[in-house]
């Protein structure tokens, strides 16, 4: 097969790059379907960060099969990348080519030599929702490509106008770049990517029409069984956050807001007894206005959460429960967290009620 009077591809050449035109267009046309598929509310924290992909939906392919790919597209020639030897460092073992493909850990969705890797699921979560999802998209595009190609009477240039196709209007989603980059944000809303950042921000589009009708199409999901998966869903993102907030309420009552008045306390009887002798104050005087100054940002973030809470328990509809957890709650723990935070860092392992970072890592008792 001849693809721009360049390429003379063997028959398994031709099944990879169709499979690979499947792929890219099932990706780029689906990003809702495969954010909302890893959407919980543990993910959330999760992508972006730590060696995890961005919520950002992108293909990463490497440099190599990105040049064949526009070689294809602009009918040009590929001349090939030549094979490095990999240099180990040791000249009495033999010597073997180094892989002419390259990995990125920030990418959702990676082709690494021989295998596309899905990265986006968390830890706890099951493979069984992001595999319903990615088999019922690649084989709706195989089934497409398939319709096209069978009713063609000449195969060879309805293929080649295919991948062409495909790739000439299905690159935007081709990113090799570093997605932890703040410029890829503002690359990708230009190309017309999705930023889901948050669970309800995904879960709605599990009920568009398209996408109902794609689960119907292939016989996977009725209309339904989608809407219950989505209630189901939202409903699980906002009881786990309302019980981490619950939580998070009963931790800063009784635990840290305690601790750190004691270490307030401790340090204002020792102003008082340096004061009697004219001992210099400066460290307990600044420390024990910080402390202060934190415990009353803390009071004041955990009573905001508190009564947040008790909004969200009135909440009967689990839509608008799950928007007020992501609008409301979501930024109320952050604001509670930040003063607990500096007081952890300046109120004394004796009266800190948890093991520190330190303690937990390099302690011995």
């Amino acid at each position: 097969m001849t693809i721009g009077g360049h390429f003379i591809l063997s028959h398994e050449n031709a099944q990879f790059l169709v499979f690979l035109a499947t792929i890219i267009k099932a990706v780029d046309e689906h990003q809702d379907l495969l954010r909302l598929s890893v959407a919980t509310a543990g993910n959330d924290h999760r992508l972006g960060a730590n060696e995890a992909p961005p919520a950002i939906i992108s293909i990463f392919l490497g440099d190599e099969l990105t040049a064949v790919l526009k070689a294809i597209e602009e009918d040009k020639p590929y001349d090939g990348k030549e094979k490095e030897l990999m240099k180990i460092g040791a000249t009495v073992l033999p010597k073997f080519p180094k892989d002419s493909t390259d990995r990125n850990r920030t990418s959702p969705f990676a082709f690494t030599g021989n295998k596309f890797e899905f990265r986006m699921p968390g830890s706890n979560s099951s493979i069984a929702g992001c595999n319903i999802v990615l088999n019922t998209v690649i084989a709706d595009e195989i089934e497409k490509f398939a319709d096209i190609l069978e009713a063609s009477d000449d195969f060879d240039t309805t293929l080649h106008a295919l991948i062409k196709d495909t790739i000439k209007n299905h690159k935007r989603i081709i990113f090799n770049g570093n997605g932890y980059d703040d410029s890829w944000v503002k690359e990708a809303e230009s190309r017309g990517l999705l930023n889901l950042k948050t669970t309800p921000d995904a879960l709605p589009y599990f009920k568009t029409e398209e996408n109902i009708a794609l689960f119907e199409r292939q016989k996977v999901l009725s209309k339904e069984e989608v809407e219950s998966r989505y209630e189901i869903l939202m409903d699980e993102y906002e009881k786990q956050i309302n019980i981490e907030a619950l939580t998070m309420l009963d931790i800063a009552k009784k635990d840290i807001l305690p601790a750190a008045s004691k270490f307030s306390k401790e340090l204002t009887d020792t102003i008082a007894n340096k004061k009697a002798i004219g001992i210099d104050l400066t460290y307990e005087l600044e420390t024990a206005k910080k402390v202060s100054e934190y415990l009353t940002e803390a009071y004041q973030a955990m009573m905001t959460l508190e009564n947040d809470v008790k909004k969200l328990h009135e909440i009967d509809d689990f839509e608008k429960s799950a928007f007020y957890v992501r609008d409301f709650i979501i930024q109320d723990m952050a604001a509670l967290r930040k003063p607990c935070d500096e007081l952890e860092v300046i109120t004394s392992n004796r009266d800190w009620p948890f093991p520190t970072y330190g303690k937990l890592l390099f302690g011995i008792q």
